[in-house]
């Protein structure tokens, strides 16, 4: 069985209050909890975590060097200037890979860059809290 963790980043946790248009109406409760059930299915172990501290999601990324086989990161508005998130990630010698709810490319300007990617195996964005599905579906095969 796999270890999996997956970070959700700031202000994720009042999903469901957010801009329902870009976010959806699920709350992170709801989100996690398809996101173990398809863990299951995949045969994972999944250990979620949300923190709004740009340190504490740094500490969970160190954690993960020898504990997990893979990450699933959202790391919200931290996605487009935290150096400190992105070097944790790039220390790791696993799979890591972006997600987001909304295209942070038809956003707003300031939204359209990603400082993660560059570390991250892949990226996938735009497609509601199935982007965290697809994203356990392409650890799957990653990790075969």
């Amino acid at each position: 069985m796999e270890n999996i963790l997956i970070i959700h980043g700031p202000n994720l946790n009042m999903l469901g209050k957010r801009n329902k248009n870009i976010y959806g109406s699920k709350d992170l409760e709801q989100i996690n909890n398809l996101i173990i059930q398809k863990g299951k299915e995949l045969n994972f172990n999944i250990d979620i975590y949300q923190s709004n501290n740009e340190g504490d999601i740094i500490t969970k990324l160190q954690e993960a060097y020898e504990r997990y086989n893979g990450v699933v990161i959202n790391p919200g508005a931290y996605t487009h200037y935290s150096i400190a998130i992105r070097d944790a990630i790039e220390i790791l010698k696993i799979p890591v890979i972006e997600v987001h709810l909304s295209n942070i490319y038809s956003r707003e300007h300031f939204r359209n860059k990603s400082v993660i990617a560059s570390v991250c195996t892949g990226q996938i964005s735009g497609f509601g809290y199935n982007s965290y599905i697809l994203a356990l579906e392409a650890l799957r095969d990653l990790l075969l």
